[in-house]
């Protein structure tokens, strides 16, 4: 790689990581309230699953076109799209706990959701801008600037609930605040010039790939020896992890009788857990290859979220919530990885879609699920399901495959 990319692949590193960080504030809103949300503007607490569902199976739907559009026109135009129409969702979500109208509600957090599966598809830009021996790295890079948003989301939605009796009023504020900043995403993603997208090609084309090769049909690229067990490993860490981060804030306050802005330092803790480490991370899932990591961080998620049942503290489900940002930031980086590297970048945006619609789908059900157990049968239930859900790939993984379908490419 010539001098001149290296500081183009920096730059846009920095901004990308920049706008993960100022994103990551948005959805730690909608993890720590979307359930309240919903509770409260609808009245119906058997419900309590449906208002993240909703935003999962938007997020879901919108992940495979946003990715086919992100391999068609770059990755910069489909990603600036899908922060103004979270800013959007958050505005009218903020309007809804005004007025208590459902409709606008679901006409929010569908927006939310979209908003959702276009940001996350932010790992397929870092993962255009290096080369396969140092993707997974790359990618960290670009995932760490949630460490910051982190740091961020507490002290901007905390004082917000410190010592307020909660009402579907008490969220306009916050979640107009989440619109107003999701605007500051949109403006640094902007920034990144020139797309990531030709930044893959060029690398490509240096490495003796043909820079014009067509994409290859989603069924073809899914036939790829490495490409499924990624695919499961994926699905089941992004399914446990959102469903029971969603659910979380209704578990720490309704349940377990804390107050409201104890949520977001719980909620804060388990993006630390998501993003502190991917530095490390990254580098160890380069060196010791996608498959170990797979199956290590689902057995964490599991662990952890098994863990939640004789959690009832403030500072113990954080821990725990901790624990499960850990294990799904190995899972996760290493199937994304694994994923990019067996694509090319005119078919990466495709099948990270097509995982994410799968994983958000999944997400969606548990959290439904999740809910109806969690009213009905308690926490326990909730933690016992998600377990198995984080835990159900791991044998296929290590011991099903055959070796040579889950190493690093290099």
């Amino acid at each position: 790689m010539d001098a001149d990319l290296q500081r183009t692949v920096r730059r846009n590193t920095i901004l990308l990581a920049s706008t993960t960080a100022v994103n990551s504030v948005v959805l730690q809103l909608a993890a720590a309230v979307s359930s309240l949300t919903f509770v409260l503007v609808t009245g119906h607490h058997g419900l309590l699953g449906l208002g993240p569902a909703i935003f999962l199976t938007s997020s879901g739907l919108t992940a495979v076109v946003a990715g086919r559009s992100m391999d068609r026109f770059g990755r910069r135009p489909v990603l600036a799209a899908g922060f103004l129409t979270l800013s959007g969702g958050c505005a009218l979500t903020a309007l809804a706990t005004r007025t208590g109208s459902v409709t606008l509600l679901v006409l929010g957090f569908i927006l939310i959701g979209t908003g959702m599966a276009t940001s996350l598809l932010i790992r397929a830009a870092a993962g255009d801008m290096y080369r396969p021996e140092r993707r997974a790295r790359g990618i960290s890079y670009v995932l760490f600037g949630s460490v910051f948003g982190a740091i961020l989301g507490p002290a901007v939605f905390s004082p917000m609930f410190a010592n307020r009796q909660v009402g579907a009023s008490t969220l306009t504020v916050p979640w107009l605040a989440a619109s107003g900043i999701a605007l500051v995403a949109l403006g640094v993603m902007l920034l990144v010039r020139p797309d990531p997208r030709e930044i893959g090609m060029r690398l490509g084309s240096a490495a003796g790939e043909p820079a014009a090769a067509p994409a290859a049909p989603l069924g073809e690229i899914l036939r790829r020896p490495g490409v499924l067990p990624a695919l499961g490993a994926g699905l089941a860490s992004f399914a446990t992890m959102v469903s029971v981060m969603n659910l979380a804030g209704y578990v720490v306050v309704e349940v377990h009788g804390h107050s409201q802005d104890s949520v977001f330092p719980i909620v804060g803790a388990h993006v630390l857990g998501m993003y502190a480490l991917v530095l490390v991370v990254g580098g160890l899932i380069d060196r010791i290859g996608r498959k170990p990591a797979l199956a290590a961080g689902l057995v964490v998620m599991a662990v952890s979220v098994l863990s939640l049942q004789w959690a009832t503290g403030v500072p113990a489900t954080a821990l725990l919530l901790f624990g499960l940002g850990i294990g799904w930031n190995l899972s996760f980086v290493a199937a994304t990885a694994q994923m990019a590297d067996l694509t090319s970048p005119v078919e990466r945006g495709t099948l990270l879609g097509f995982n994410d619609l799968v994983a958000s789908l999944s997400g969606a059900a548990m959290a439904l699920i999740g809910g109806y157990g969690l009213e009905t049968s308690g926490v326990g239930a909730l933690a016992v399901g998600a377990a198995l859900v984080a835990l159900s790939p791991v044998a296929w993984i290590l011991w099903l495959q055959p070796a040579a379908e889950l190493t690093a490419e290099s």
